[in-house]
C-alpha cells in the first residue's frame, strides 16, 4: 500500500492543522488539496463517502456558516443522497474537514477514531 495520503483540507482550520501535523508525525506522505478552492467532484465524493462507511449527512460541516446560511438542517431531511452529494461538491465550505483517503479508505473530520485508521497505515 502506498504511504501517501490525499488530504482535502483548509489551511486556516485548526482541526486540519492538527490532523496534518499528526499524520506527518506518523511518517505519512501527504498530498494536500485546498477543499475550498478544489472540493472533490461528485464522483469522488460518492466514492469517498462509500469508503468511509458513513451516511452522507455525516459529511456536512454542520458548524459552518454556509450550512446555516442555506438552512440545511431542515432541508437535508427531504433531499436524496445524490442531491446531498451534488450540494457538497458545489461548495467546499459545506464539507466537514479534513477528508483523508489512501484510495481504499476515507475518513472525514479528525478524532481519535480517525487516528486509529491512519496510525499504522494497515489495510
Amino acid at each position: 500500500m502506498s504511504n501517501k495520503l490525499r488530504v482535502y483540507q483548509y489551511a486556516n482550520c485548526d482541526t486540519c492543522r492538527r490532523a496534518v501535523k499528526w499524520l506527518k508525525e506518523q511518517g505519512r506522505e501527504l498530498e494536500l488539496l485546498p477543499i475550498m478552492e478544489t472540493p472533490p467532484s461528485e464522483a469522488e465524493l460518492a466514492r469517498l463517502i462509500a469508503q468511509s462507511g458513513l451516511p452522507v449527512d455525516k459529511w456536512f460541516n454542520v458548524a459552518g456558516e454556509a450550512y446555516r446560511e442555506l438552512g440545511l438542517k431542515d432541508r437535508l431531511r427531504t433531499m436524496t443522497d445524490e442531491e446531498k452529494i451534488r450540494l457538497l461538491a458545489s461548495n467546499g465550505r459545506l464539507i466537514k474537514r479534513p477528508v483523508v483517503t489512501d484510495g481504499k479508505r476515507a475518513t472525514v473530520g479528525f478524532r481519535d477514531d480517525a487516528k486509529m485508521v491512519w496510525a499504522g497505515g494497515k489495510d
